[in-house]
């Protein structure tokens, strides 16, 4: 019976894992990037195990923003409370901000730094015990209960007391390792403070429309400006304000030059429902070209692409560079279009995550008619490696990049793919 007991222990134990979701699960941390007072931060929301009770946001800096005071304030969108904090973003280890949440539920969290204010929607989830978690335990309980009777009726020689104790103790671990066995078959319990489930339409939602802009509409070389994208429902007309988080942004934005020396990976601010925006300044005047990777939820990603003029002349001084040009080492030397291709690249000591990824890989055709983004899935180390298949033979503009402790570094690189065939 002891044996049995311990059984059935380790099989909690090892089959008790979390649920998954794509936004975020009850107990889980929510992590979103973003990009604000010119600092590269990740924001992150810890998950809390009860409500009414302390909600801990922390922000982590990938560039070096001492100093740079965020201020927070979370606000539930079903009763209107607010509470109010400060957090200081730091490279490692942040001081966490604890505010006190009154509910579960959808929240809102306003963050301000500098001038620029993102309000980022996200919702107080608390795991609710399931009536299997009652069952394994409960009869687990009652089997200790009844083992130990057992035990001592035996020794005082009260032999059939003890075998019905001992029957039913073994009835109590058989309930236990069946409900541990059939529960994960069973539907997972829904978080309290989870969304309401709604019908989606057979297929998905469709992709949002997008609009996207400058502010002001032909911005001056040498000059702040905003890029705008405002996200529409094709059916409805309405604002598209139901973004899933994925690697940690609500959406990514690359912005490039047409020749490629200048380029942004960036991670737009919510400042309206179905309105991004983040504010860039580009140093020549040209075309310039904007990706942005974004996905609805119950639906699949999507990539919006756009173009803008900068006016003006070139201004010096104010260049942002794409970064160190490096020499990749490609297998094979001279990849095929159409077929997978390795790309390596030499990595410091100290790479940390980024977007939940050790690298990233950011690729663009010479004309921008193509855009592709694939991530190093290993563990830091000395090199970083990609896998990558080119479309069509011509020339691509690269960008590899990834965090150390105080910076995001981005290497540029150029590759020429072959068509298939062209070999020797």
């Amino acid at each position: 019976m002891i044996r049995a007991l311990c059984l059935a222990a380790v099989l909690v134990l090892a089959l008790a894992a979390p649920a998954a979701a794509h936004n975020v699960t009850a107990g889980a941390d929510l992590r979103i990037a973003q990009s604000i007072a010119g600092a590269e931060v990740t924001v992150v929301i810890k998950g809390t195990s009860r409500v009414p009770g302390p909600l801990r946001i922390g922000v982590i800096a990938y560039q070096p923003v001492a100093g740079l005071p965020v201020g927070l304030e979370v606000r539930s969108v079903e009763d209107g409370r607010t509470v109010t904090g400060t957090a200081g973003a730091a490279a490692r280890d942040p001081q966490y901000a604890q505010l006190r949440v009154e509910r579960t539920g959808p929240h809102e969290l306003k963050l301000s730094a500098g001038d620029e204010v993102a309000v980022v929607p996200f919702r107080v989830l608390v795991e609710r015990g399931s009536a299997g978690d009652l069952l394994i335990y409960g009869g687990l309980f009652v089997a200790g209960l009844l083992l130990v009777g057992g035990l001592l009726t035996g020794g005082l020689a009260r032999r059939a007391t003890a075998m019905l104790l001992s029957a039913g103790a073994a009835a109590g671990v058989t309930v236990a390792a069946m409900v541990i066995v059939f529960e994960p078959q069973l539907p997972p319990t829904v978080p309290d403070g989870a969304a309401p489930v709604a019908g989606t339409p057979a297929g998905g939602r469709p992709y949002a429309q997008a609009r996207v802009a400058t502010v002001p509409a032909r911005p001056a070389a040498g000059q702040d400006f905003t890029l705008r994208v405002d996200l529409v429902d094709g059916s409805t007309g309405r604002p598209v304000d139901d973004l899933a988080v994925h690697h940690e942004a609500l959406a990514h934005v690359v912005v490039t030059s047409a020749d490629g020396r200048y380029f942004r990976h960036l991670h737009p601010l919510r400042t309206a429902p179905g309105r991004l925006e983040v504010r860039l300044r580009a140093d020549r005047p040209g075309r310039y070209l904007a990706h942005a990777e974004l996905e609805r939820e119950d639906s699949g990603g999507q990539l919006v692409t756009a173009g803008f003029e900068i006016g003006g002349e070139a201004a010096p001084g104010t260049s942002v560079p794409a970064g160190e040009a490096v020499s990749p080492l490609l297998r094979p030397a001279v990849p095929v279009a159409g077929r997978p291709a390795t790309i390596e690249l030499p990595a410091p000591a100290g790479v940390r995550p980024w977007l939940g990824m050790t690298g990233h890989l950011l690729v663009r055709s010479q004309d921008g008619t193509f855009f592709g983004h694939v991530h190093e899935m290993g563990t830091p180390g000395s090199r970083l490696r990609f896998t990558f298949s080119f479309p069509e033979p011509g020339r691509y503009l690269a960008w590899a990049q990834y965090a150390t402790a105080d910076r995001i570094v981005t290497a540029p690189f150029t590759v020429d793919v072959t068509a298939s065939g062209t070999l020797r």
